[in-house]
C-alpha cells in the first residue's frame, strides 16, 4: 500500500473517532429538579473528561398547549439574563447572527404575519457575490418545528421560501440567484429565527457550511473546537435548546460544527441548526446564566434570543373574515392620465409590475374600487416599491361612510410590504373608493401598486356569497355543509367522466392548508368529502377541485 494514502487512512480514521466518539462519551445528567421550570420541560446538563466539555440542554414538549417556542428581537442588545427576564420568559438561549457594532440582525426573526429581520440574501467573498439560502428554524401554526433553508423574496411572511436543498454554492463558483419554483412559500409559519449552518435534516447530518457561505473570515469555523448553541427537533414535537462551553481549557474546551451535528442527532433531533456561538453562547433560566460563556460569567449583549414562554405570550393575529386585494392590472383598478409607466424595480405586488407616475396636481390618479360584502369596519394596506426618487408624501384618498380623509405616505420607505393606511367604516357599495392621486409636492415619482382590504367582523360570514365561477356542465361543485362549520363540514362534487383529481383547501392568503384528495382516480358520478379542520383558526377558506375538464372553487368559513 503505497505510505502516503496509508498515513491518510489512519488520519481519517482518528478523525471519525474523534468526532464520534467524543459525542458519544458525554455523561447528561438530569437536572430539571434543580432549576424552574413549567411543566412538560427537562433540563440536562452534559460533561466529558477528555476532552474536556461541559454542555447544557433544555429539552420543550410542544405536545403542552401551554408553553411555546419563540424568538425575541430588540432595538438594544442585552445579555441574555436581562433578556430572558424582560420578556418574562422561563428560559432562553441566545439567537442568529448580527452586526458587533450596532443591533441589526444578520439572521431572520419572524413574529406571526411578520418578518421583523431577515437572513442575509448575498454574501460577498474574494470579490464574488453569492446568494446564499441560509438555515431556518421555523414553527407553524400546528406547533410543528422544523429546519429548512429559505430565502425572502420580500418583506413579508408570504414571499419567504424554503428549499428542499441549499443553494448549491461551491468557493469560487457561485450559485445562480435563487428561483421561487424551486421552492415553496412556507405555508402555516407562525415564528421562527434563522442562524446556520443546517446541522441535521431528516434524521441524517448534513452540515451545509460551503452552501451557506461559512468559509472565509465569517467567524464560524467548521472543524475547530469553540463554544456552540444549537436548536433541534425531534419527530415528537420537542424542541432542545443546547449550548456548549469554550475556549477555556481548565472549563470547557468546546465542539467542532461536526461534532455538534452529531451530539444534535444523538439526543434524538430530526433536524437542528447552528445558532450564534463563540462569545455569543448563553443559556438563561428565570434570572440564572446557566453556562460560562468562554469560561467566565460575562454575557456578550445580543439583539436576538429564542425563548421558552407562556403559550399565550406569541400575539396571535385576529382572525380575518374578510380579505380583498386590488392590484393595478385587477377590473377593480382604473388608471387615469397617461403618464402612468412600470417600475424596472423588484418587489411589486403580484405579477404586475407597480406603476409610476410624476408628481402633479392630481388630474393623474389611480382609483381602487372595492366590492365589499356589506357595511363593516376594516383596515386598509397599501403596497408599493420603495426607490429614492419616490413621493415623500404620496396622497392616498379614502372615500368611506364618515366622508372622505387624505392620508400622505413616504413611498420612499416601507416598500414590498403591506402598510397600514388607517381603519375604516366602508358602506359596502359602490361608493367606497381609494384614490392614489399623483398631487405630490416631495421628490418625483408616485407609485400605484395595490391595496389590500380585511375586517375582523365575523357577522360579515353570513353576508359573503358564494364565489362566482362559470361552471362547465361536465362536473359540479356544491357548496359545504354546514357553513359556517366547526370542526367538520361535508364537501359533494360530481363527475362526468372517471379521472384524476385534486381536492385541496387554502387559506385566504392562498396558502395550502390541507389536502383531501391527491391526484387520485374518482370515477363519474357524485362524492361526498369530509374535511376536519383540526387546529386551524376561525376564517374563510378556499375549497378547490381540480380535474382534467377544469378547476371549481369555493369560499367556507370556520367559526370556532
Amino acid at each position: 500500500m503505497d505510505r502516503k494514502f496509508a498515513w491518510l487512512l489512519i488520519l481519517l480514521f482518528e478523525f471519525v473517532f474523534l468526532i464520534f466518539g467524543w459525542s458519544q462519551g458525554i455523561t447528561w445528567t438530569d437536572r430539571t429538579s434543580t432549576v424552574s421550570l413549567p411543566q412538560g420541560v427537562s433540563f440536562y446538563k452534559g460533561e466529558r473528561n477528555n476532552p474536556l466539555l461541559k454542555a447544557w440542554y433544555i429539552d420543550i414538549d410542544l405536545n403542552n398547549a401551554n408553553i411555546a417556542v419563540r424568538p425575541y428581537i430588540s432595538s438594544s442588545k442585552k445579555g441574555i439574563v436581562q433578556f430572558t427576564q424582560s420578556v418574562g420568559a422561563f428560559a432562553a438561549i441566545n439567537g442568529g447572527y448580527f452586526d458587533i457594532n450596532s443591533s441589526t440582525s444578520y439572521s431572520a426573526v419572524v413574529y406571526p404575519e411578520e418578518v421583523k429581520a431577515q437572513n442575509l440574501a448575498a454574501i460577498l467573498r474574494d470579490g464574488l457575490t453569492y446568494y446564499v439560502t441560509r438555515g431556518f428554524f421555523g414553527i407553524t401554526y400546528q406547533r410543528e418545528p422544523a429546519v429548512d433553508w429559505i430565502f425572502h423574496f420580500g418583506n413579508e411572511v408570504s414571499q419567504l421560501y424554503r428549499f428542499p436543498q441549499p443553494l448549491p454554492n461551491i468557493q469560487g463558483n457561485p450559485a445562480p440567484y435563487p428561483d421561487s419554483s424551486d421552492g415553496d412559500p412556507y405555508s402555516g409559519l407562525m415564528v421562527g429565527i434563522g442562524g446556520g449552518p443546517v446541522l441535521v435534516k431528516d434524521s441524517l447530518v448534513n452540515i451545509s457550511y460551503e452552501e451557506e457561505i461559512f468559509f472565509g473570515n465569517s467567524g464560524v469555523g467548521l472543524s475547530n473546537q469553540d463554544p456552540r448553541s444549537a436548536v433541534g427537533a425531534t419527530p415528537d414535537n420537542h424542541v432542545l435548546f443546547l449550548v456548549a462551553d469554550g475556549r477555556d481549557v481548565t472549563w470547557s474546551n468546546g465542539v467542532s460544527l461536526i461534532e455538534l451535528a452529531d451530539i444534535m442527532l444523538s439526543l434524538g433531533c430530526v433536524d437542528a441548526m447552528n445558532l450564534d456561538g463563540g462569545g455569543s453562547t448563553q443559556m438563561a433560566i428565570g434570572n440564572s446564566l446557566i453556562n460560562r460563556p468562554e469560561g467566565g460569567t460575562f454575557q456578550r449583549p445580543i439583539p436576538t434570543i429564542l425563548a421558552l414562554v407562556d403559550a399565550d405570550s406569541i400575539p396571535l393575529p385576529p382572525a380575518i373574515y374578510y380579505q380583498e386585494i386590488i392590484d393595478t392590472d385587477d377590473p377593480g383598478c382604473t388608471l387615469q392620465g397617461s403618464g402612468w409607466f412600470p417600475t424596472a424595480n423588484p418587489g411589486y405586488w403580484g405579477t404586475s409590475p407597480a406603476l409610476l407616475n410624476q408628481i402633479g396636481t392630481g388630474a393623474d390618479f389611480a382609483e381602487f374600487g372595492p366590492n365589499l360584502p356589506d357595511s363593516a369596519e376594516y383596515e386598509l394596506f397599501a403596497w408599493w416599491v420603495s426607490s429614492s426618487n419616490r413621493c415623500g408624501d404620496t396622497p392616498f384618498i379614502v372615500t368611506h361612510a364618515a366622508g372622505s380623509d387624505t392620508v400622505r405616505v413616504d413611498q420612499r420607505d416601507n416598500g414590498s410590504k403591506w402598510f397600514l393606511l388607517g381603519t375604516y367604516t366602508f358602506r359596502g357599495d359602490t361608493s367606497d373608493k381609494v384614490i392614489l392621486s399623483d398631487a405630490g409636492t416631495i421628490s418625483s415619482l408616485v407609485v400605484a401598486d395595490a391595496i389590500r382590504i380585511v375586517s375582523y367582523d365575523s357577522t360579515l360570514v353570513t353576508k359573503i356569497a358564494a364565489e362566482p365561477i362559470s361552471a362547465p356542465s361536465d362536473f359540479i361543485l356544491q357548496q359545504n355543509h354546514p357553513n359556517p362549520f366547526n370542526p367538520s363540514t361535508k364537501i359533494r362534487f360530481f363527475l362526468n367522466e372517471p379521472g384524476r383529481i385534486n381536492l385541496a383547501i387554502y387559506n385566504i392568503l392562498g396558502e395550502k392548508k390541507g389536502s383531501l384528495i391527491q391526484n387520485q382516480y374518482f370515477s363519474a358520478g357524485w362524492h361526498d368529502m369530509e374535511f376536519q379542520a383540526g387546529t386551524l383558526p376561525s376564517g374563510i377558506y378556499i375549497y378547490r377541485l381540480e380535474t382534467p375538464s377544469g378547476n371549481l372553487q369555493k369560499k367556507m368559513v370556520l367559526l370556532r
